[in-house]
């Protein structure tokens, strides 16, 4: 998955943005309940991804099966420490490296993951 730019992302949030002042009071008013509530914080997203690199931002984004495989991967890269270390060692450096840059991309992917809400809960308010 290629993650858009941030110029990309916001133009995206203005098309959306202009979708919604289209909608009637009562529409919009919905529109916005149903975003206060669903709306996630990428700072949230990047402090569980820092102290727990095993997979937890993931579920908070609600990419379950993800954080599944991380956890995983983390417990089985920890259990092989004691009996066969090189394993386990090499397990969780793999998956530090790749959960890594999420961590720096924190913002855009929940930006992304925000605007994708967006989009779902403005075609359910409008029906």
């Amino acid at each position: 998955m290629t993650l858009p730019t941030m110029q990309e992302l916001s133009d995206r949030e203005e098309h959306l943005r202009e979708q919604i002042r289209q909608l009637s009071d009562e529409q919009r008013k919905h529109y916005y309940r149903l975003e206060r509530q669903q709306l996630k914080d990428p700072d949230t997203y990047a402090v569980l991804n820092y102290f727990f690199i095993a997979g937890l931002h993931h579920f908070y984004l609600g990419r379950t099966n993800r954080g599944l495989i991380n956890i995983a991967l983390m417990v089985v890269g920890l259990l092989l420490l004691p009996l066969f270390a090189p394993l386990g060692v090499i397990l969780l450096i793999t998956v530090f490296i790749v959960e890594l840059p999420q961590l720096f991309k924190s913002q855009r992917i929940v930006y992304a993951h925000n605007l994708d809400l967006m989009d779902d809960i403005l075609e359910t308010v409008r029906g």
